[in-house]
């Protein structure tokens, strides 16, 4: 097998792994091609060509990966189409306020809430659920300047 077919055949098994730990399937292939392309950015064309997939299908996975903070638009001068690439934050959006699906889950546990009354069992667990976001919320700043850190050393 060459190197190129090896390394698709790991992005493969990758998006599938992330598949089966309930990511959307198109989202984690598009993710994987991300995690192991050679080039700076990819546009949506090259991501359906690569993937030989739709460029429906792809367009709908870029939208959920820009969502949740792990790709970024990038200019390409004397490009008319957009370029994506993997922000290097990728893994701290992830897991940080900055996360889009994560902002709509606190507010809607907020919103719930208040629907909700005093002694309400539906309203401990939704505050549960916001109190745990915000406490981790808290805490992932010190964890983020230790990972820079240790980033920064490494490189």
């Amino acid at each position: 097998m060459s190197a190129q077919n090896a390394q698709r055949h790991q992005a493969e098994e990758l998006a599938l792994m992330l598949s089966d730990f309930g990511m959307q399937r198109m989202s984690a292939r598009v993710m994987a091609a991300f995690l192991f392309t050679e080039k700076p950015s990819l546009t949506l064309g090259e991501l359906a060509e690569e993937l030989d997939a739709s460029q429906g299908s792809v367009s709908g996975a870029l939208k959920t990966l820009h969502q949740v903070g792990m790709l970024e638009r990038v200019p390409v001068p004397g490009s008319r189409r957009d370029h994506h690439r993997l922000r290097r934050d990728a893994w701290e959006r992830l897991y940080s306020r900055q996360n889009e699906v994560v902002r709509k889950m606190m507010a809607a546990a907020e919103e719930g809430i208040a629907a909700t009354g005093e002694d309400s069992p539906a309203r401990e667990r939704l505050q549960e659920m916001y109190d745990f976001y915000n406490f981790m919320f808290d805490e992932l700043p010190l964890l983020f300047d230790r990972w820079r850190e240790k980033r920064g050393s490494q490189g």
